[in-house]
């Protein structure tokens, strides 16, 4: 029987005493648990001690850079990126641990639904049902896309999706999520600069306007009660919130 290969999860983390702990606890079936710490001043890296010894500090840049970052130093030869506030279930960790034992089974990565959760409610519509990330993967066979914001992991080989889904707390407060969201909207201004030469009236308005049709009406959000209403105005003001950003930055440079 062939041995089964070992697995290094990665888990970037900054300020996140909050959901730290059962993070960890998620994955405390890995053959090593790597934290990469952004420079936390709460007690994150008390908790993460308490489950690992392999933890650095590294300065945050962007999420894409720190896990591109982290990746090369995972100890094994597989690895699964895990945020903090996910969770990995008992059936996921068995599913991953089955592949390792047959060495990936032909693929070199896997793509991972996630349930996702907001103001304590699973969303089931809004788009966020459709949600998959490619978090398993051979340590030296994927690396993530050079974005400030949003990145995806490029696979150099085969991948597929795995039954069992991961859990995701995104939200834990309003003053998180929106300090979030307006460090993600000026991350993506950075990003959409090197296609949007000049912001429009059409980008501060119809764009925005057309999130929002399309996850309330389109993706069924309005099947989500009062929780995909205010997901589903929120992902709107995102938009908003790039391109005034990007319009911003823009009349600066001109000035």
């Amino acid at each position: 029987m062939t041995e089964r290969q070992k697995i290094t999860v990665i888990v970037p983390t900054f300020n996140e005493e909050r959901n730290i702990r059962d993070c960890l606890e998620s994955v405390k079936w890995a053959d090593e648990i790597f934290v990469v710490d952004s420079f936390s001043t709460d007690k994150t890296l008390d908790i993460a001690r308490e489950y690992t010894s392999r933890i650095v500090q590294h300065e945050y840049v962007n999420s894409a850079a720190q896990k591109n970052w982290a990746i090369p130093q995972a100890t094994h030869p597989w690895v699964m990126i895990v945020d903090s506030d996910e969770r990995v279930t008992r059936n996921l960790s068995e599913e991953i641990l089955d592949i390792l034992s047959k060495d990936g089974d032909g693929y070199d990565g896997f793509y991972i639904y996630r349930l996702n959760h907001f103001l304590g409610k699973r969303i089931r519509h809004c788009g966020w049902d459709r949600d998959d990330v490619l978090r398993l993967f051979r340590r030296d066979m994927g690396r993530y896309q050079d974005r400030e914001v949003h990145a995806d992991v490029i696979l150099d080989g085969r991948a597929r999706h795995l039954k069992y889904k991961l859990l995701h707390y995104t939200f834990s407060s309003f003053d998180q999520y929106l300090k979030k969201m307006c460090r993600y909207a000026t991350w993506a201004a950075g990003d959409r600069a090197k296609t949007t030469q000049k912001v429009g009236w059409h980008h501060l308005t119809l764009r925005p306007a057309f999130r929002f049709f399309k996850q309330y009406i389109l993706r069924l959000g309005f099947l989500d009660g009062k929780e995909g209403l205010i997901l589903c105005i929120l992902a709107a003001y995102s938009v908003f919130l790039k391109y005034s950003s990007l319009y911003e930055r823009q009349k600066r440079e001109r000035e």
